[in-house]
């Protein structure tokens, strides 16, 4: 069972900003890290990377020494992988794909929801910032379904009572994996995303770094 080289203390050399803070609460080191023209519909059947392979080879059990419990899904968004902490200082590691330059998130939060074969509800910002820079007109909302974008299974990010408006996430662009392409959320591929959201219950800690 190979080791994860990449998780040796932490020893900055200057002072260390939000997110290495949180990599050493969590006793985990650091890594190393359109066009316009006519308004058109988004063409779900069209979308990039639909049907491509990625180079993600898939989940596997790892070495994995930390200080949170069990049962805590840790996202490192630089290796852009998943872990999901087990007993014995082992994860189960899964390739994700993770937020754009300008749309990383970090931080904690707790699994507040978790949907089957969810419906998809673009956040305003959203579709207006698609019809000004690529001239693409997103649904208001779309029913779950392969052509989802949110795949198979989604769990929702709370931070206390309030939505976060970030998620783990299926996909129907396993191409994407491994990539940083999203406005935020985490991607999976759909059949491990089944795995996981079959593994965690409503309260499970989320770390993002």
């Amino acid at each position: 069972m190979a080791k994860n080289a990449d998780f040796s203390p932490l020893k900055p050399k200057k002072p260390m900003n939000r997110r290495a803070l949180l990599l050493a609460g969590l006793g985990l080191g650091a890594s190393a890290a359109g066009a316009s023209g006519q308004t058109r519909l988004f063409n779900f059947n069209a979308a990039p990377f639909l049907g491509e392979t990625s180079r993600y080879r898939g989940r596997r059990v790892v070495d994995f020494p930390t200080r949170e419990r069990p049962g805590t899904i840790i996202i490192r968004t630089d290796q852009r992988k998943l872990y999901y902490v087990l007993t014995a200082g082992q994860a189960i590691r899964y390739g994700v794909g993770v937020g754009r330059a300008g749309f990383e998130w970090s931080g904690i939060a707790r699994i507040g929801r978790k949907a089957v074969w969810p419906q998809w509800r673009p956040p305003q910002e959203m579709i207006e910032r698609e019809l000004a820079q690529y001239g693409r007109e997103l649904p208001q909302v779309m029913e779950g379904g392969p052509q989802n974008p949110l795949g198979a299974r989604a769990l929702y990010l709370y931070q206390g009572k309030r939505d976060t408006m970030y998620r783990i996430h299926g996909t129907n662009a396993p191409a994407t994996i491994g990539q940083a392409m999203s406005s935020g959320c985490i991607r999976m591929l759909n059949d491990e995303v089944i795995e996981l959201y079959e593994q965690v219950p409503e309260g499970t800690k989320v770390i993002v770094v």
